[in-house]
């Protein structure tokens, strides 16, 4: 039979799960009576849980916010989604520049682990490979990304110090419409009140941000994140390529994602399938092209440059690379 302190942890946990739980459901859970329900509760209250009653014909118990973060108790697999996603977020390189928060958080749980899920969770780790390396991308301020956060949250224009790729400083006014997280790095994209257009900012160049009064409405159309790829598909770099591909969407999408090209599809002719091949004109803005013939040839489709010759000139060259050393016995 459990003893009483066992009694009053799984009552805190049947707490910790939400809503409104009745003296009647805690006491059937229990297997205990409802004064015993309501000892266990001022126990919760004296170890400063904050614990409030809710009166009424639905009424009970349930957890309210407090100064205090009660103690957590997790399952056993609970327990072990939390370490493998904070094993998966170093990896990823999503953290904030305090970078040793996740190490104490792992230590921490891993302390109070009972041995034979201590024992699982190493056993996972020792037999788990990634296909990739460890992120090792700049990390944004935890204030800072809280700060936006709540910003975009109650729709609340934010001030931010930002530093561009070419290390100049500035003060801009943005109305965040999201945080995204992309490639191992955090973003905020939103509209920059100084200039009137949509911007994304990544969080680790924003040096300080302050909540402004006011509010703004979130506008319609593409959600966050797809604002995000856009903008990097139709960036300023130093070359603008222009290509017609004759494919599916699909089948070009698999080498030259959103976040690459941006793609213009035709609405398809009477009685033709969406899904089917057909011309479609892709753009991309680009730093170098050294590395889009390859792509060209893994596509395995038909296409056209438009712009620029250099590129035309690059994908011959290796085409005739190619063709020498397939002629080779």
């Amino acid at each position: 039979m459990p003893r009483p302190t066992g009694r009053v942890l799984t009552l805190l946990e049947l707490l910790q799960s939400g809503g409104i739980r009745t003296v009647a459901e805690l006491a059937d859970r229990l297997g205990v009576e409802g004064r015993t329900v309501r000892r266990y509760v001022d126990q919760l209250i004296d170890l400063d849980v904050p614990v409030e009653s809710v009166r009424g014909r639905y009424g009970g118990y349930r957890l309210a916010p407090g100064y205090r973060l009660p103690p957590l108790m997790l399952s056993d697999d609970e327990t072990l989604a939390v370490l493998l996603g904070l094993v998966a977020g170093r990896r990823a390189g999503l953290m904030t520049t305090q970078h040793t928060a996740s190490e104490t958080a792992s230590a921490k749980i891993r302390r109070v682990l009972p041995k034979h899920i201590a024992r699982r969770l190493d056993t996972l780790l020792e037999s788990l490979a990634f296909t990739d390396q460890p992120g090792e991308f700049a990390a944004p301020d935890a204030g800072i990304l809280l700060t936006i956060a709540d910003a975009v949250r109650h729709r609340r224009p934010v001030s931010i110090r930002y530093t561009d790729r070419d290390g100049r400083l500035s003060e801009r006014t943005l109305h965040a419409y999201g945080i995204v997280a992309h490639s191992g790095r955090w973003y905020v994209t939103g509209n920059d009140a100084r200039i009137g257009e949509d911007r994304t900012f990544r969080l680790d160049r924003i040096a300080d941000a302050r909540a402004l009064p006011g509010s703004f409405d979130a506008p319609a159309g593409p959600g966050p994140a797809q604002r995000v790829l856009s903008g990097f598909a139709t960036a300023e770099y130093q070359h603008e390529v222009t290509l017609r591909i004759h494919g599916t969407v699909e089948q070009i999408r698999a080498h030259l994602p959103a976040s690459v090209a941006s793609l213009e599809e035709h609405e398809p002719a009477a009685g033709e399938d969406r899904a089917s091949e057909r011309w479609l004109r892709v753009e991309l803005r680009v730093e170098r092209l050294d590395w889009l013939p390859p792509v060209l040839a893994a596509l395995n489709r038909p296409f056209v440059i438009e712009r620029p010759d250099e590129l035309r000139d690059r994908v011959i060259a290796l085409a005739d690379h190619l063709a020498s050393h397939a002629r080779q016995a």
